[in-house]
């Protein structure tokens, strides 16, 4: 009889192709294998798929994320126990890491390693044949993952540990209780009034940032942010759109449902925050906008729904973008356009130099729309307060600016 991991390749092979029984009859052959011997060999190969992604550019809540969409929440939750094993593996690791795998609640919560898979399939009521299947499944997506840019350094590497800069808490957390307002209220002038402050504390945080930071300028760094189905076009140029508006780069990998967002700490913490909370408030202004049709519209809700969610992040951009604007012309009154100007226009320099060295092949997309309905009530929804004339349904978009854009395949 081959050896276990020799079992385990064949599985993972059978799993990888099309013939179902291949792949039953080869799950069966681990299922009469020795229990102990097949765990503690799965448990070993699973820690080493994750070890081999941090290299190749990935990060835990990216490696959650992609596991989640592809096989399902039950096997993101074994992931989670496995970032929690690969992480006492590292003496030390950087802030950003354990935070991260805070946020996917990946611990240690198992007594004995060697009895983990099986203490797993029990806290999650399955039986052996559904447990050994699952981690095939989360086997087969981790050895099948391309490498991504490296945005920040992984464990072990050189840099990784280097100590945090200023965090700017309380003005995130002023932020998040605006925005927590704006997806709250019934009314859409509140909740575009809130948001835009929101940004202006952003940006205004942004340049204190620039401001106060006499040492060498850093190099930009990234943060990834999800972008899966549905409508995972009118998420990435939401993306796009909140990016912009806080002088960062964006670029949308929608093989691997996520963007990737270029730019430097205080910005990225702009642009997670925004696009969050923008797609709560997208999201909700769609379904009002869906239950307000008339009743004998005969377009199809899935057109309308796409044309909505893209004209309201057009619509929101635009509005953020100024918003911006009116913070960054406020601040070089007071402190001098000498002054900030330069350093503003260099450091968005530095984010379009950091796009073009990781994203080289980008190539460029177009936005259509399908539903002029759609187009109209999120155009409306995003800007209620103040009526003015819409986007084109059909927009160009620039070469690694865009929605559309992706890495060159």
């Amino acid at each position: 009889m081959p050896d276990v991991d020799a079992l385990i390749s064949d599985a993972l092979a059978a799993a990888r192709g099309t013939d179902v029984r291949l792949a039953e009859r080869q799950l069966d052959r681990l299922v009469v294998g020795d229990p102990a011997v097949v765990d503690a060999a799965l448990a070993a190969r699973l820690t080493r798929a994750v070890g081999r992604l941090w290299p190749r550019g990935w990060q835990p809540v990216d490696v959650a994320r992609i596991v989640a969409r592809r096989a399902g929440a039950r096997p993101a939750r074994l992931l989670a126990d496995v970032l929690a094993a690969d992480r006492r593996g590292h003496a030390a690791v950087p802030a950003w890491w354990d935070a991260q795998l805070t946020s996917l609640d990946a611990r240690v919560w198992w007594d004995d390693d060697a009895r983990h898979l099986a203490d797993w399939t029990a806290r999650e009521r399955l039986d052996r044949v559904t447990a050994l299947r699952e981690v095939v499944e989360v086997l087969a997506v981790l050895d099948a993952l391309p490498p991504v840019a490296v945005l920040r350094p992984p464990p072990g590497a050189a840099g990784a540990t280097a100590p945090p800069g200023p965090s700017g808490s309380r003005m995130l957390d002023r932020v998040r209780a605006l925005l927590a307002k704006a997806e709250s209220t019934g009314y859409p002038a509140e909740a575009e009034a809130l948001t835009a402050k929101a940004q202006e504390l952003m940006a205004r945080h942004s340049i204190d940032r620039v401001l106060l930071d006499t040492g060498p300028a850093d190099q930009p760094g990234g943060v990834r942010l999800g972008t899966d189905p549905p409508y995972a076009g009118a998420k990435a140029l939401l993306v796009q759109e909140v990016a912009t508006a806080n002088r960062c780069a964006a670029v949308w990998s929608d093989n691997l449902g996520f963007s990737t967002v270029l730019g430097f700490p205080a910005d990225l913490d702009a642009v997670e925050v925004l696009y969050t909370s923008l797609l709560v408030q997208a999201t909700s202004a769609m379904l009002r906008g869906r239950a307000e049709r008339r009743a004998t519209s005969s377009r199809r809700t899935r057109e309308y729904d796409d044309s909505f969610l893209h004209a309201y992040a057009l619509r929101i951009g635009e509005r953020l973008r100024a918003a911006t604007e009116r913070t960054s012309q406020e601040a070089a009154r007071a402190e001098g356009g000498d002054r900030l100007l330069p350093v503003l226009a260099s450091r968005s320099d530095a984010v379009r130099q950091r796009a073009e060295t990781l994203f080289p092949g980008v190539t460029q997309g177009r936005l259509t729309i399908r539903d002029a309905e759609g187009w109209s009530s999120g155009t409306a929804a995003a800007d209620r307060a103040v009526l003015e004339a819409t986007a084109p349904p059909s927009r160009r978009l620039r070469d690694g600016r865009g929605p559309g854009a992706r890495p060159g395949r």
